[in-house]
């Protein structure tokens, strides 16, 4: 029933997503990071600019971005972010649309853990002469990461998922080989179990860890 995979690299496309999720979920946690620092930020600017990218990214479909990133940057633009072969330039800006979407929900994961943290450790931070700055990053943001952990590792389950978008602009990741395999073999439901199969064992285990990781670091308030 089977014996169809020998002619296709599954494990090579499930690599390809592996690495898009990776990528896109660091750089994703670095923006998203920064963007829940302006949200509670004393500068109204920097707060409603953050405001406003997380309310507009949210509402913009994630097949929307990808499409832009490669038809608008790369196609309009001339953007290849440094390759002009089109298999990496097409994995490069994929990963800068995930990283777009992802972020905003990343902010708000993160605000949620900084919401837990009180009021008055920030407030002794400031009164021993530490600036918000450095309030954020030594008092605040490490418990609120331990508070998030959970919201993030949702966020990262839902990252692994929409790298199948990704196989919109070409990406040879395990959508595009799905549709390949459809395309070519009369075996929709083997195909769609193998590929169901693949995804629950990427994203089975990561809740598993990173949930048991989240009930063991978060702080007993």
């Amino acid at each position: 029933m089977f014996d169809f995979l020998d002619k296709y690299d599954v494990l090579g496309a499930f690599w390809t997503t592996v690495q898009l999720t990776l990528l896109s979920a660091v750089g994703s946690l670095v923006w998203g990071t920064l963007l829940a620092a302006m949200r509670v930020g004393p500068v109204p600017l920097m707060r409603g600019f953050g405001t406003a990218y997380v309310n507009i990214v949210r509402n913009i479909p994630l097949t929307v971005i990808i499409l832009f990133a490669s038809l608008g940057l790369h196609d309009t633009l001339g953007v290849s972010l440094g390759s002009d072969k089109v298999d990496t330039y097409s994995f490069r800006l994929a990963v800068l649309g995930l990283i777009v979407y992802t972020s905003a929900f990343v902010c708000e994961a993160i605000r949620s853990g900084i919401n837990t943290v009180p009021v008055g450790q920030a407030e002794a931070a400031r009164a021993i002469g530490l600036s918000f700055t450095q309030v954020l990053f030594l008092v605040v943001l490490p418990q609120a990461f331990r508070a998030a952990v959970i919201p993030l590792t949702n966020v990262l389950i839902a990252l692994t998922k929409n790298t199948t978008v990704a196989a919109a602009i070409g990406v040879a990741e395990a959508a595009l080989l799905m549709k390949k395999m459809v395309e070519n073999e009369a075996q929709l439901l083997a195909i769609s179990a193998v590929i169901a199969f693949g995804f629950c064992c990427l994203t089975l285990p990561t809740g598993l860890i990173l949930g048991w990781v989240g009930k063991k670091v978060a702080v007993k308030r």
